[in-house]
């Protein structure tokens, strides 16, 4: 049966409308994981070294996707709540036009500054010159992959989540089968990966192209728009906290590297990488419910129904508390394994991977509940609420306990950096839930 924005939802109801969404984060997960994965085993830790070095990089350029994407679907949806469908599919076609516009330029900027700030990143020799084989390939590729990003939150406002869910598997699938084949077969090293995970953005950024351009079965189409200044500033603000997310979390990502570097050098960045693998697996359990539960949340609000944002806010945060001590717990039983599986070839770095995910993992009873608060205001069109929790988490807290802490417990102060910020990006969000609740009434 068909699960409407507009229903009332239980959490029977709830979940198997996010499911898809939470699926859906998992296997966008698989691209970078699976390239790391083959990498590590088949090619080296060297090339498993430039993959960590440069992607935040990577993933900090691609971060206006994450942003159009978060802050364009909360317009979208409130504007379908308030019963204006057209003007909702004008607002979707120039979100999807600006994307891709953007995309081709700022892939052009990539290619140009790859090989310098690889440089400043601190590579030189062999890892420099995988830093620039990798990026260069994958900056081919950018505009698809942020395409991709918005499509994930679109593919929810249309009230077609397992569809989104069946072009990611689609995409995951084709990384997956293309690693094993360049990889693995035909020893194309890191080319083999980029290739592959270029191959699968391409496929996950422009099937959602020909579906919602043509007649379909949604809530949405691409048309006709016209150039509307102040949907893309109101975009741009409601998604301002996932920009500075993604943008903050490339800053953070490479002063990791440099700290690891210093502390434990480049096996310290290997078995950082191989944290990151898994921490997006388990991450985006999280990451999908927000993507999820975000479109319900717009709709109602659009629509004015406080009782339904009061519903959907106390299963919320009885979900995501769930979720946390589940994967907390997973992840001190797992550590073991899945450190073999990415560096089970080397016993130091195995060691020194473990041990640091069992330290990092902590961070998942707390971290859920600072997603859903960003993602939640973004919702409710509280842009400046969202990117002050966005800010905070990922940039201010982060560098702080990142330079701090290793001063006081040496490594460890790395592994455990993560979970100091969470605690503290929890006091301002509660801090937000309560001085809030009376203005958007969802307590």
């Amino acid at each position: 049966m068909r699960i409407q924005l507009s229903d009332h939802f239980t959490y029977k109801k709830l979940i198997r409308f996010v499911l898809p969404s939470v699926i859906m984060m998992i296997f966008t997960s698989v691209y970078g994981v699976v390239d790391g994965l083959f990498v590590s085993n088949f090619v080296g830790k060297t090339a498993f070294a430039a993959i960590n070095l440069i992607m935040p990089f990577l993933m900090g350029l691609s971060a206006l996707g994450f942003m159009i994407g978060t802050g364009g679907s909360a317009i979208v949806a409130k504007t379908l709540g308030e019963k204006k469908g057209k003007r909702a599919n004008e607002y979707f076609s120039l979100l999807i036009y600006v994307t891709i516009a953007g995309g081709l330029i700022i892939s052009v900027i990539g290619c140009v500054l790859i090989r310098p700030v690889s440089t400043f990143l601190g590579a030189s020799g062999e890892l420099l010159e995988n830093c620039v084989l990798y990026g260069k390939i994958l900056f081919i590729s950018l505009t698809p992959y942020m395409l991709q990003n918005v499509f994930q939150s679109f593919f929810v406002t249309a009230e077609k989540p397992k569809l989104g869910l069946y072009v990611i598997i689609a995409a995951g699938l084709t990384n997956i089968l293309l690693d094993f084949l360049l990889i693995a077969v035909f020893h194309w090293g890191l080319k083999g990966a980029a290739v592959a995970t270029a191959v699968s953005e391409y496929i996950g950024g422009f099937l959602p192209v020909l579906y919602f351009a043509r007649k379909n079965g949604s809530l949405l189409r691409l048309g006709k728009t016209y150039f509307n200044k102040g949907i893309l500033l109101k975009t741009c603000s409601n998604g301002s906290s996932e920009l500075m997310t993604n943008l903050s979390m490339s800053v953070v990502n490479s002063l990791y590297n440099f700290q690891l570097i210093r502390f434990a050098g480049e096996d310290g960045v290997a078995a950082y990488g191989t944290i990151m693998y898994v921490n997006f697996f388990f991450a985006a359990v999280f990451f999908g419910y927000s993507i999820g539960s975000a479109p319900i949340i717009g709709y109602h609000y659009g629509a004015g129904n406080h009782s339904e944002l009061k519903n959907l806010f106390k299963k919320s945060l009885s979900l995501i508390a769930a979720c946390g001590i589940l994967l907390a717990i997973l992840a001190q039983f797992l550590a073991a394994p899945l450190a073999t599986v990415f560096v089970g070839y080397d016993r130091e770095l195995f060691a020194m991977t473990c041990h640091g995910f069992r330290l990092y993992s902590m961070c998942f009873l707390i971290c859920g509940f600072n997603f859903f608060a960003s993602s939640f205001f973004t919702a409710l069109n509280d842009g400046m609420v969202s990117a002050a929790i966005s800010f905070l988490r990922t940039l201010v807290f982060q560098v702080t306990v990142v330079l701090f802490l290793p001063v006081i417990l040496g490594l460890d102060g790395i592994w455990l950096a993560v979970t100091a910020a969470e605690m503290m990006t929890l006091l301002v969000t509660i801090t937000f839930f309560i001085r809030k609740k009376k203005k958007y009434r969802y307590a």
